[in-house]
């Protein structure tokens, strides 16, 4: 499971399968956001320039996984509709915060790997869906899924490079620090997952 430090309840997939249309909007949201946020990273600026390219091309690789999901909202006639409010993400967000900074890491860092934990669980989500083997995920759909479940892994493994790289002569408080964050990840994900019926690709 990468870094996670549980797995999403076994009931998620019937979920989503029984709303798909609404499984995919939100999906493309996540695109979308992915994007900006690795745009947002790549300017704060990175220590390295390695760093900073890499995360405008991760950039350009979710926008391009954005339109893919598209594609399929369109072959649907499901509207993409306003971004809902991504509770995962903010209530990540504050869990960080809650745990304290780590002296020297810095908010990049922090915020990379946050980043790589929500890649992780992206990942987890789309194997759950290939892996469960239910007609009620379309060709097209199973495809995609297919194509974007080791890009997902791929993403999360250059979130963690990018931290480390980063955090030069820190790679144990790092990685230390992914595992305190992961463990927080997932209480957010079963919290979530109490409080709502609905499936989305995090919460």
């Amino acid at each position: 499971m990468l870094c996670l430090k549980a797995p999403t309840d076994a009931g998620w997939p019937r979920l989503a399968l029984a709303d798909l249309g609404q499984v995919l909007a939100d999906h493309a949201h996540c695109e979308m956001k992915a994007a900006a946020n690795a745009l947002s990273l790549a300017s704060r600026p990175p220590a390295s320039l390695e760093v900073a390219r890499g995360l405008a091309e991760l950039a350009r690789e979710e926008l391009d996984h954005f339109q893919k999901v598209l594609a399929l909202l369109e072959a649907r006639r499901i509207p993409l509709g306003p971004p809902p409010v991504d509770a995962y993400a903010a209530q990540l967000r504050k869990a960080s915060a809650a745990l304290g900074a780590v002296q020297d890491l810095g908010p990049l860092v922090e915020r990379l790997l946050l980043g790589a934990l929500i890649e992780a669980r992206s990942c987890e989500r789309f194997r759950l869906l290939l892996d469960a083997r239910d007609p009620a995920l379309p060709d097209d759909a199973r495809a995609l899924y297919t194509e974007l479940f080791p890009a997902e892994a791929r993403h999360y493994r250059l979130f963690v490079e990018w931290a480390l790289a980063e955090a030069p002569g820190r790679e144990a408080a790092v990685r230390s620090r992914l595992d305190r964050l992961a463990a927080a990840e997932a209480q957010v994900v079963a919290q979530l997952m109490a409080q709502d019926d609905r499936a989305t690709i995090h919460g």
